[in-house]
């Protein structure tokens, strides 16, 4: 705008200068000039002032939300109270170190999520296991803070996409031995948000017989992953959600 008002007082300028040009010479010509006729203005108006723009607002970024801590995961938790009578916290099943395998490379990323203590990514995990008794029932819980639910959305996706490439891979026990797993995914309860599932069934080998089902889910920002030692998971898995979503309640956004 600075440049196109100065253009315009250089108009004006030059018809200034032209007109008293003009009046001069008329003058050594003869003719005197009458004393009351003023001097020609120029035709060019003046400029009105250009209004400058408001500047544009940029509201602030909103307040970062504060991850998870330990603390609040560890209350949504399953607790004794929740449970039918005859169940207890296994803590020896907390120190499992048993190891999924595989040299294909389409199990790669399976095998890296079956064997991470906690979700890649995650800002705080808790977990927990629980046992019925000698014979059974077992299964455990863990829930991992994810930052915002678009993570949770991508390791469910992740979790998806591992399960439907690797069909077999071997599992190892410390004490126990191994065998080849049988891999397939499996439809669970619709619990929370974009539910997944898998069985894991072994074929020969030390383990032969043993079956683990996975259910795995979204809680806002939260991931819910659980593992039964039979299928019979739609009343713990759906009871352990709506507690998560009981207890954490609205979904936390973030990084």
């Amino acid at each position: 705008m600075a440049t196109k008002r100065s253009l315009v007082s250089l108009t004006i300028a030059v018809g200034l200068v032209l007109a008293a040009a003009s009046c001069g010479d008329s003058g050594n010509a003869g003719t005197a000039p009458s004393a009351s006729t003023p001097p020609p203005s120029s035709s060019t108006p003046t400029p009105s002032a250009t209004p400058t723009p408001p500047p544009t607002l940029t509201p602030p970024p909103p307040p970062a939300a504060k991850p998870r801590t330990v603390p609040e995961l560890t209350k949504a938790l399953f607790a004794l109270p929740d449970l039918p009578a005859g169940f207890s916290i296994d803590t020896e099943a907390e120190e499992d170190d048993s190891k999924l395998s595989s040299k294909e490379a389409r199990c790669k990323d399976l095998v890296l999520l079956f064997n991470a203590k906690a979700s890649p990514g995650a800002k705080a995990s808790v977990n927990r296991s629980f046992t019925g008794g000698q014979q059974g029932p077992y299964f455990d819980q863990q829930l991992d803070a994810m930052g915002s639910p678009a993570a949770v959305t991508a390791l469910l996706t992740r979790v998806r996409t591992a399960i439907k490439s690797c069909k077999q891979a071997k599992l190892t026990i410390p004490g126990v031995g191994s065998s080849t797993m049988m891999i397939s995914e499996i439809s669970v309860p619709q619990a929370g948000t974009n539910p997944v599932g898998a069985r894991f069934a072994a074929s020969g080998g030390a383990l032969d017989g043993l079956e683990a089902v996975f259910a795995f889910t979204g809680i806002g920002d939260v991931a819910l992953a659980m593992s039964f030692d039979s299928g019979d998971i739609e009343g713990p898995f759906g009871d352990a959600a709506a507690k998560a979503i009981k207890t954490l309640g609205t979904a936390k956004s973030g990084t």
